[in-house]
């Protein structure tokens, strides 16, 4: 009989909170995708959903960097809420009969309509990562993760958010978005 050594294993939350952050990463880079390759500028309430899926992501970044708080936990689903409505009011603008909507659709929806989905794929996400955390004994206050994979998930995160800073302001500059976006600010 073998006694396996379970203290180098990564704990349950630890691995779903990369996942989580990986998840924000995938969306955020689809966007920024559409964005670059096709010349889809966004709008305000558009910017407004990505800033609501970094701070979803921060919330997932604190629970690897720091351990797992009900605080970060709050705050991935409080931005989870934001986001959700700034998504439900942009889909709102786009009922009305015969609108094309705003933006290219990917599989039939579009992007505001996507970030809503995903806002409440994230908050059925985070129940059940504090479902299986209660099922694996640990509560809270798992120590902070490091490693390869860790910092890897990390710098992605960091350089989506860096390069949708950066495009923001040469957007929209110092001042307010235009409503309908078809050129750069900055880079006239």
């Amino acid at each position: 009989m073998s006694i396996v050594d379970t203290s180098k294993k990564p704990p349950v939350g630890a691995i779903l909170n990369a996942a989580g952050l990986l998840g924000i990463s995938l969306i955020l880079t689809v966007a920024f995708s559409y964005q670059l390759g096709l010349g889809e500028l966004p709008c305000p309430l558009c910017l407004l959903q990505r800033a609501g899926f970094i701070a979803i992501g921060m919330g997932f970044l604190f629970n690897l960097r720091l351990g797992e708080r009900p605080s970060h936990y709050a705050m991935i689903l409080m931005a989870s809420l934001v986001t959700g409505f700034i998504a439900m009011r942009q889909v709102s603008l786009h009922l009305a009969p015969g609108d094309p909507g705003y933006g290219s659709a990917l599989w039939g929806l579009h992007f505001y309509t996507w970030a809503l989905i995903a806002a409440v794929a994230v908050v059925c996400y985070v129940a059940l990562v504090l479902v299986l955390k209660d099922a694996t004994g640990k509560q809270e206050g798992d120590a902070p993760v490091t490693g390869f994979a860790s910092n890897a998930v990390f710098a992605i995160f960091a350089l989506l958010v860096a390069a949708n800073l950066l495009s923001t302001v040469l957007e929209c500059g110092a001042g307010q978005c235009d409503d309908n976006p078809v050129r750069y600010l900055l880079l006239r």
